[in-house]
């Protein structure tokens, strides 16, 4: 009985560590995009690990009204990225977390009735939705790897090599290890490249030092949210997306966990998301949704207790109250964070087409769905003043390359798969998983 704290703190430690390189990874790359100041990334870096832990809680913690109730981890969505970037740097920071709030508060509206909606979003939609935001988020990737747009160094050797090296050693760790250490890579490779880096004079420890121990998160700290309506859009549509992501996290769990869940349970889960999406938009944060990573180190550990999960949400909760370990995240080199990215970024369009591969391709008509909504989708991206003289109504649909994409994607589908068949296109994840 003497090792039960112990061995409930390691496991929480272990779940701690394997979502914080995804973690703090999203507000480096969004601020770093967005030209935020190192204070301003300090905070964004630190109330984004606090707001996983609160996101977490409140899934694991179910009521009347939101939680699931499985041991499931939250954490920002990846998703999310690239629309972010998008709408900060067209519109402003103000319109990101508008856009993230009425997002949240939509997934809270329809949480009761989004299993029926479902059907609307199979594969051939999300898979193609993120495919497109996946391969829009590279360029990023590859301008940090040269040292970051504008830099005076941009493209040099050493920026290059330390890139490089870094997008090595993560693919080595994934070919010689499994289980914990392969969960992990991604962190292990910041923290070997940042330290390489400091051997080449690229660390600059300032920002540890200025950092204070502990600070009191702050309501749109950023200022006051905006809306902008082709901003809202796409975040919706990010949103939908992640939620049809958690919806086979969730019944992964209960498989795992061997509990059964109602509707009732799985809109509860879409609940306690659409309150942590409107938090994390109030105290500016991103958008949050299951990591996919925790549930595996769930099913290899073999430990499903929550209390593990709640203890993990309180050690988020305690890093993210303190700025001097946020701190350290930004003193991460440009060019590590480049290669890191090109792992990540190129997962995210690995998972949409893994998505993909579940779509009937001897259907012509899926075929059709694809290349339509990723050319649209691309090509918006790529030449963006294409709709420029349409009305400004239409072109809140087309301004935007992943709003273009998606919107093509959902309207063919019901074009090709709904309406002649007069009923959804496949069959409710909820059901599916239910038979299984």
């Amino acid at each position: 009985m003497s090792r039960q704290p112990f061995k409930l703190v390691s496991l929480s430690i272990q779940h701690v560590l394997a979502m914080y390189a995804g973690a703090i990874i999203v507000p480096l790359i969004v601020g770093g995009a967005l030209g935020m100041t190192i204070e301003q990334l300090t905070y964004l870096v630190s109330v984004d690990i606090l707001m996983c832990g609160i996101a977490t809680i409140l899934q694991v913690w179910k009521n009347k009204f939101f939680g699931i109730g499985l041991p499931v981890v939250l954490g920002c969505t990846f998703t999310a990225v690239g629309p972010m970037i998008a709408i900060g740097g067209e519109y402003g920071v103000g319109a990101v977390y508008g856009s993230i709030l009425v997002s949240g508060i939509f997934v809270i509206i329809i949480s009761g009735v989004f299993g029926k909606l479902i059907p609307y979003f199979p594969p051939v939609v999300t898979g193609s939705v993120v495919t497109i935001i996946g391969i829009t988020l590279i360029p990023v990737a590859m301008n940090n790897m040269a040292g970051g747009q504008g830099s005076e160094s941009f493209g040099a050797l050493p920026n290059l090599a330390l890139a490089l090296g870094t997008l090595l050693f993560i693919i080595l760790l994934f070919r010689f290890f499994t289980g914990f250490i392969r969960s992990i890579a991604i962190l292990l490779g910041l923290l070997l490249g940042t330290v390489a880096g400091a051997f080449m004079g690229m660390v600059d420890f300032t920002p540890v030092a200025d950092a204070s121990w502990f600070h009191m998160v702050k309501p749109f700290y950023f200022g006051t949210p905006t809306i902008e309506w082709t901003a809202v859009i796409t975040m919706i549509l990010v949103a939908l997306v992640s939620l049809v992501e958690s919806t086979g996290v969730y019944f992964a769990l209960s498989d795992i966990c061997e509990e059964k869940i109602t509707e009732k349970d799985v809109a509860r889960g879409y609940r306690a998301e659409g309150l942590a999406i409107v938090l994390g938009a109030i105290f500016n944060a991103f958008p949050y949704t299951t990591f996919s990573q925790n549930v595996g180190l769930i099913q290899l550990s073999g430990v499903k207790t929550k209390k593990v999960i709640y203890l993990t949400g309180a050690f988020l909760v305690l890093l993210g109250l303190v700025p001097k370990i946020g701190a350290f995240t930004t003193i991460i080199p440009t060019p590590v964070l480049g290669g890191a990215m090109v792992a990540m970024f190129g997962m995210v369009v690995a998972y949409g087409i893994k998505m993909l591969g579940r779509v009937d391709f001897a259907k012509q008509e899926n075929l059709l769905i694809i290349a339509c909504s990723v050319g649209m989708g691309l090509g918006v991206t790529v030449v963006p003043d294409i709709f420029a003289k349409l009305p400004q109504s239409v072109q809140i649909l087309t301004d935007n390359g992943i709003v273009a994409g998606s919107v093509t994607a959902i309207l063919l589908n019901i074009i090709f798969n709904v309406i002649p068949s007069k009923k959804p296109a496949v069959s409710s994840p909820i059901v599916e998983e239910k038979v299984s």
